[in-house]
């Protein structure tokens, strides 16, 4: 068996960061494809590609892309049906 080629979620937070004031790892996410419910820190994260795609864990859909050029950032959530962020 080869190794995974993918990180967790956590792998996210930095390019996230450009984007959100806030921590999206520790958020919640549900999945548009399977429904399933999770910290996106669980997520599969790929970073082979050019930007950083997010899957999720339960059935492999795409949750979340970001690529960043020299002049913007682009953030694909069409996968997520939502991120739920506590209020603290």
């Amino acid at each position: 068996m080869s190794e995974p080629t993918y990180l967790d979620g956590n792998a996210a937070a930095g390019a996230l960061s450009q984007v959100f004031a806030m921590d999206v790892t520790s958020a919640i996410t549900r999945c548009d494809g399977c429904g399933q419910t999770a910290v996106f820190a669980e997520s599969r994260l790929y970073v082979d590609a050019p930007g950083l795609v997010a899957r999720c864990s339960g059935c492999d859909a795409v949750l979340l892309r970001v690529v960043s050029t020299p002049n913007d950032t682009y953030l694909d959530l069409r996968g997520l049906t939502y991120l739920r962020v506590p209020n603290s």
